[in-house]
């Protein structure tokens, strides 16, 4: 068991670094606002008081730390689904990674996103209420399809 988490934490982690190498290349190259993690920081501050979903998180009260709380959160995130994605695989697709599995996983944690942060942070189910919300959701799979080839990558590396 201890051995399957610590290579589920490898991999959440090293899928996460690639989301956000990602993003640095999507900013440098392409134009792409870089991503703001304060805003996520600040919503997970106001979950400890049970506030979940926001008609905007610029609106509620700010968090002094909530930038570094944002990147912590995201790489617990990220970290939380790499050991969910090992338990549910277990040592079989450790020991032999496949690329299918870890896009599918990385596809669903997509929903998170679209049906939890999203609507917490007060832009809408799936981005709906953001001013292009199709391309949100785009660049929130292409993420997501990148962070799964760091699951992969990741247990590769370490298998």
């Amino acid at each position: 068991m201890f051995d399957i988490l610590w290579r589920g934490l490898a991999i959440g982690a090293g899928a996460t670094i690639l989301m956000d190498l990602w993003a640095i290349v999507l900013t440098k190259f392409f134009g792409q606002t870089a991503p703001n993690w304060a805003p996520v920081g600040r919503w997970f501050w106001h979950l400890r008081r049970g506030k979940i979903f926001h008609d905007s998180i610029a609106d509620a009260e700010p968090y002094a730390h909530e930038l570094a709380l944002g990147w912590i959160s995201h790489y617990a995130v990220g970290i939380l689904y790499g050991v969910i994605f090992a338990l549910i695989m277990g040592q079989g697709w450790l020991a032999a990674p496949t690329f299918l599995p870890a896009w599918i996983f990385g596809i669903l944690t997509v929903g998170a996103g679209w049906f939890l942060l999203q609507p917490g942070l007060g832009i809408g189910w799936a981005a709906s209420k953001h001013p292009t919300p199709n391309k949100v959701r785009c660049f929130n799979l292409l993420a997501h399809t990148v962070f799964a080839l760091g699951l992969y990558g990741t247990a590769l590396i370490i298998r």
